[in-house]
């Protein structure tokens, strides 16, 4: 027995729901989740499904190949295809901040957050004794402004020797090049400090603490090579006031980047988004 999980868009039609669903009875699949979604605007069909299925590996491939040759055919149906029991290999890509690092190495090593983390990449030294304590190997690779080509080459190298799948940018304080960036489309997952694009820059916390605001957030969002621009995947905010002071507004700000990560690295990890010209759609 495994559960197929299928992520599927197409243009919106008649009739796409009945023919998954005859196609899945026909495989003799039983259906334990389905939800759906229409982009009335674009006139786009969404759909998440899991199945359990009957079988081995060789009849996961069968029922990719059919379902596309089929449905894909008929109905113009893009879908992703993964096994729900499989879990995704993810790099972790951190500085000097913790708050981050600590809550996804807790719930992974909990079985909270579905996936591997094969490793640790920084271009500091000073977080390696948390990668110690999870039992996670740790690189240290500097990062200058005359190296950072190079520097991406050593962490692609890292990357691909590990087969890893998606990277989470844990408060890592460097800008992916294209270099990395198109080898793992919307797959590199980063936190930012504020409703993007509000306060950028290396003190977010005290413009907006200047600025009198009465709510920070925290918006986690896929790279893209346009800045802080990728389609967005879960956002937060917390009421301050003018009673708190800076060291208020980051440690409230650094609860809320932790938590506004954490779900949407399981969103990502549990195959929940489909993202579609520069938005996310995220099932439940």
């Amino acid at each position: 027995m495994q559960n197929i999980i299928l992520l599927m868009h197409c243009p919106d039609q008649k009739g796409i729901i009945a023919a998954v669903t005859d196609f899945i009875h026909h495989y003799k699949g039983n259906i334990i989740y389905i939800d759906q979604y229409v982009d009335r605007i674009n006139n786009t069909f969404f759909m998440r499904v899991e199945v359990e299925a009957n079988g081995g590996s060789a009849s996961f491939s069968e029922f990719q190949t059919n379902f596309n040759n089929s449905l894909g055919v008929q109905f113009g149906l893009k879908c992703d295809f993964y096994l729900k029991n499989h879990r995704p290999r993810m790099a972790v890509f951190v500085s000097q901040y913790d708050h981050c690092l600590y809550d996804i190495l807790a719930q992974q090593q909990s079985g909270r957050l579905h996936c591997e983390i094969p490793f640790i990449i920084s271009n500091h030294t000073v977080l390696q004794t948390i990668s110690d304590r999870f039992d996670i190997p740790f690189y240290h690779i500097p990062i200058t402004k005359e190296n950072k080509l190079e520097a991406e080459q050593a962490q692609l190298k890292l990357l691909k020797e590990h087969n890893i799948e998606s990277i989470v940018l844990a408060r890592y304080m460097q800008i992916l090049t294209a270099q990395i960036i198109d080898q793992y489309p919307q797959k590199v997952i980063n936190i930012h400090h504020s409703f993007l694009p509000a306060f950028p820059g290396a003190k977010p916390y005290h413009s907006a603490f200047e600025r009198g605001v009465k709510i920070i957030g925290a918006t986690s969002h896929y790279v893209t090579e346009d800045l802080d621009a990728g389609p967005i995947i879960e956002q937060d905010t917390v009421r301050v006031s003018h009673g708190h002071e800076v060291k208020d507004f980051l440690e409230k700000g650094q609860d809320l980047e932790r938590l506004v990560l954490l779900r949407a690295l399981k969103l990502h990890c549990d195959r929940k988004i489909m993202v579609y010209n520069n938005k996310t759609v995220v099932f439940n």
